[in-house]
């Protein structure tokens, strides 16, 4: 009984993270507990143990006497997201050059080598998971307290804003996929070599990349739009 409840808490954790991270779950979304609770098959208890996981992480917000609700995004989100990304992105490759053991390396590969099998066939929340475990990876390999939860926040931020404007049939954007591919097996030859200096300008151009692809969608006439809403192309 005890495993099983294990199992389906682990469930839970699971389809909550990916919802939200692919905009299943929208920002400021409530979550029905008892929904969930029928569904997984989950007491009250265990089913909160989930979500103060979940809220400690940055994935929802426990409010007084009103529930769980999906952990907004907004314009300053945005705005705060541009700044601190590149920072953090090159002090987590830095310190996963210095730090990452060689099981963790070899994850890193695992979970490259399942980025490539989504770019082939998945689908673009498939992608954006793949590319998260990626870079989760890189965050356990720096090892450090201080960055560890604001970079699963920048995560979790950056894999909605990708999906709020991914736009599969887009060619430059596709191409883009392509570079972000052939860059983390860069960052992984960097962290393996333990390349400190590599790893950190592989962390810019990896930024820079993401960046410039969101900018498309953001600058100017996406920022009229609420987070989470797909910004509609304006014809030439």
């Amino acid at each position: 009984m005890k495993d099983a409840s294990k199992r389906r808490k682990a469930e839970l954790y699971g389809h909550l993270k990916t919802a939200i991270m692919t905009l299943a779950l929208r920002p400021g979304a409530d979550l029905d507990e008892s929904r969930l609770s029928e569904e997984f098959e989950l007491s009250r208890t265990p089913l909160r143990e989930v979500l103060r996981q979940l809220a400690g992480e940055g994935y929802v917000d426990l409010r007084e006497n009103r529930g769980a609700r999906v952990s907004e995004m907004s314009h300053m989100t945005l705005r705060d997201f541009f700044l601190a990304a590149p920072m953090m992105y090159g002090a987590v490759l830095q310190l996963a050059a210095k730090n990452a053991t060689e099981a963790q390396i070899a994850e890193l590969k695992e979970a490259q080598e399942a980025f490539k099998a989504a770019l082939r066939t998945g689908s673009g929340a498939d992608r954006a998971m793949a590319n998260n475990r990626f870079h989760e990876i890189t965050g356990e390999m720096a090892d450090n307290i201080y960055l560890a939860p604001s970079f699963q926040r920048l995560l979790i931020d950056h894999a909605r804003i990708g999906m709020t404007f991914y736009r599969p049939q887009d060619r430059q954007m596709a191409e883009n996929l392509g570079e972000a591919s052939s860059q983390h097996d860069d960052i992984i030859a960097a962290i393996e070599a333990g390349d400190e200096a590599a790893a950190g300008q592989l962390a810019i151009d990896h930024w820079n990349l993401s960046r410039d692809q969101i900018e498309l969608f953001v600058m100017p006439a996406g920022l009229d739009l609420p987070l989470g809403t797909v910004a509609r192309k304006t014809p030439a």
